[in-house]
């Protein structure tokens, strides 16, 4: 039994699609689409956009459908009811502290932070359970999404120029 080569998947795309599709996962994010551009040849400034742009996709869907689509599957489907409680207690638990003590602006900085489960997923998922309106939330969580590309772009261009 052989696994997925996932990286010889994206090999068949172009960089730039790639790029931002890695950007859309909700694991790797920006944070790892900008070094996976980087190896693929993209120049930093292209890297960091396309994994920008591909991070941003997900989040506007999500911040607009998390509703809907939670309280319609908790009703119909009980591991979902399981699955959603258990969720949103792990982001109210991480997101909790920052905002009560930076309000909104911690949505900026818990997304900026490129660390694991700290990305635009989560805050777009952060932003519905403190009741922060899309409105609000969409350029929040956008700067903190560019400013999270500034951070894994210097660090990958710092650690890329050593070898």
């Amino acid at each position: 039994m052989t696994g997925i080569n996932f990286v010889q998947w994206f090999v068949n795309f172009p960089p730039e699609l790639a790029t931002g599709i890695i950007a859309m996962l909700p694991i790797a994010e920006l944070r790892g689409a900008i070094p996976a551009g980087l190896v693929m040849g993209l120049s930093w400034q292209q890297a960091a956009f396309y994994a920008v742009i591909g991070n941003l996709i997900p989040v506007v869907i999500i911040v607009y459908v998390i509703e809907p689509v939670s309280n319609f599957l908790r009703q119909r489907v009980p591991i979902f009811d399981r699955f959603f409680t258990w969720l949103f207690a792990r982001t109210r638990e991480k997101f909790y502290e920052k905002h009560a003590k930076w309000g909104d602006f911690a949505l900026v900085v818990f997304v900026a932070i490129p660390l694991p489960v700290t990305g635009a997923w989560t805050g777009a998922l952060a932003s519905w359970l403190f009741g922060i309106a899309p409105k609000r939330a969409l350029p929040l969580i956008s700067i903190g999404v560019i400013l999270a590309a500034i951070i894994v772009t210097a660090l990958s261009v710092g650690v890329v120029s050593l070898f």
